[in-house]
């Protein structure tokens, strides 16, 4: 009698169990459309301490993220009819967080490569780039017309990144580790850790408005990339149902709106970022 009601006591709460597990699964909620980004990658994205200039709460801590990314996923979380969640993630995480459910999209300055098309879905672009090196001003790489000038140069990138993969096409260079991220970047680049990093044009504008010591250089002579590695699209779950909404949501947001967000985001960046 006793196994008996025992069985009984652990099927029920198997039920229970299984009930509750129901009820929390990937933790989705239809209301909001939660995006991961690293708020670590100005003008894109960043950090601050309040809501100045539309920045958004991050979820779960008293900072808040601002940048051009945030704006455009402002604009999708209301076209979709959804509260907009900013999920800080590192940069490594933010394809996990994706295909575990943690978040709707990626919104971070993501790249549609052919690499992570195997992993997960874009939208389309809604920024394109160009690649550039940040500098010391004043160094001697500074007025550098070809890639092939920092021959013999410190040079490093973002962990995980086509920028870090560019870096050898320039004969001679001297490689360094890839970094964790762009305000590690900036510190080894001013202690001379580094030469130089690769970055996105916006990325440079953004180093060198933050900080009078840095520069940026455009090659006449650049970097060998396909047009996916230099554009800026949503990442999404394989078969994501918020595709075609999201694209369509993009299409609205016309290229002179799209500088204007751009150009808004470098003047409003904090200055530590």
């Amino acid at each position: 009698m006793r196994k008996t009601w025992s069985l009984s006591i652990l099927m029920l709460l198997s039920v229970v169990l299984v009930l509750s597990g129901c009820g929390s699964s990937g933790g989705k909620d239809d209301n909001t459309f939660k995006v991961g980004l690293e708020a670590g990658y100005a003008p894109f994205n960043w950090t601050q301490n309040d809501d100045s200039n539309g920045a958004v709460p991050i979820d779960g801590s008293s900072e808040f993220a601002g940048g051009y990314d945030v704006e455009i996923a402002k604009k999708i979380a209301d076209g979709l009819g959804k509260k907009l969640v900013i999920v800080k993630t590192e940069w490594d995480g933010l394809v996990p967080a994706l295909t575990s459910g943690k978040i709707d999209a990626i919104i971070a300055g993501m790249s549609p490569t052919e690499e992570r098309k195997k992993t997960i879905d874009f939208s389309d672009n809604y920024y394109k780039s160009n690649l550039i090196m940040v500098v010391k001003k004043g160094s001697p790489y500074e007025g550098a017309t070809s890639i092939q000038d920092f021959s013999g140069a410190k040079v490093t990138a973002q962990l995980n990144t086509f920028h870090y993969s560019v870096i050898d096409q320039i004969n001679g260079v001297n490689k360094q580790p890839a970094m964790d991220n762009f305000p590690a970047m900036r510190v080894a680049l001013e202690s001379g850790t580094i030469d130089g990093y690769v970055s996105e044009l916006p990325e440079g504008v953004s180093a060198a408005t933050a900080n009078e010591n840095f520069a940026y250089v455009e090659f006449q002579d650049g970097f060998n990339t396909s047009d996916d590695d230099t554009a800026i699209a949503v990442g999404l779950e394989k078969g994501s149902d918020l595709t075609a909404k999201i694209n369509e949501i993009l299409a609205g947001i016309s290229e002179d709106e799209r500088a204007q967000i751009m150009n808004d985001a470098i003047k409003n960046q904090p200055a530590a970022n």
